[in-house]
């Protein structure tokens, strides 16, 4: 699977440490219990083995509703059962992101600050940032985190007070505005994922579209985002 390769923003000009050196997989699925059958860790996980099968190489867990302990229990099964390079991102939570042995965090506008949370994660990990306007794209520019992710660009029920749809012309004003690699995120489907990438997006987010049948759907992104 094609892949962008950054390095991070926070390395001097004569550090050589290979461990800087990330790689963003065009497609970057998100796990979100609520939504995987009864939440179950066991649902979970064997979800998550279902689209690795099917050729992914990254994914965030997103779990806002269940206690801490139970997204930890969660996120340690997976780091458990998946192959090591499977990259596991989590979402909001730093701390849960180091007892797991998380690859990165991901960030929301109301969460930490990014250098607040690099100095607790250092720079051997992932942090993305949630933007929603080319303001915050420009803000996020800024920081040391790896990857900025824009949207929704299309309608989604992926979260309950949803942003304004932003559309293409939001992720081409994204990527006006930023040389990080830009993970587009928001109603993305097959049938739609190629305009996003071609509208400037290096990676697509994706929920809803996985869920009938992780594996095959999966699969049927990979030649699209080529």
């Amino acid at each position: 699977m094609d892949q962008i390769s950054i390095q991070n923003p926070s390395a001097t000009a004569d550090d050589t440490d290979d461990s800087l050196a990330f790689m963003v997989p065009r497609l970057y699925p998100i796990l979100v219990p609520s939504r995987i059958g009864g939440g179950s860790v066991e649902e979970v996980c064997a979800f998550a083995r279902e689209l690795v099968a099917g050729g992914a190489t990254l994914l965030q867990l997103r779990d806002k509703s269940s206690a801490s302990a139970e997204v930890l229990r969660i996120a340690r099964e997976l780091r458990r059962l998946l192959p090591d390079q499977v990259k596991l991102i989590m979402n909001d939570r730093c701390d849960l992101a180091l007892a797991a042995q998380f690859q990165g965090v991901h960030l929301g506008q109301d969460d930490l600050p990014v250098e607040a949370a690099r100095r607790i994660v250092g720079r051997e990990r992932w942090i993305g940032i949630s933007t929603h306007n080319p303001a915050q794209v420009e803000a996020a520019e800024q920081t040391s985190a790896d990857y900025i992710a824009i949207g929704p660009v299309f309608a989604t029920i992926s979260k309950d007070n949803p942003d304004p749809v932003i559309g293409l012309e939001g992720v081409r004003q994204a990527r006006a505005r930023t040389r990080k690699p830009l993970v587009a995120i928001g109603g993305i489907t097959v049938k739609n994922c190629r305009s996003v990438m071609e509208a400037g997006a290096d990676s697509v987010a994706v929920i809803g579209e996985l869920l009938r049948d992780p594996r095959n759907i999966t699969a049927q992104f990979m030649p699209e985002l080529r």
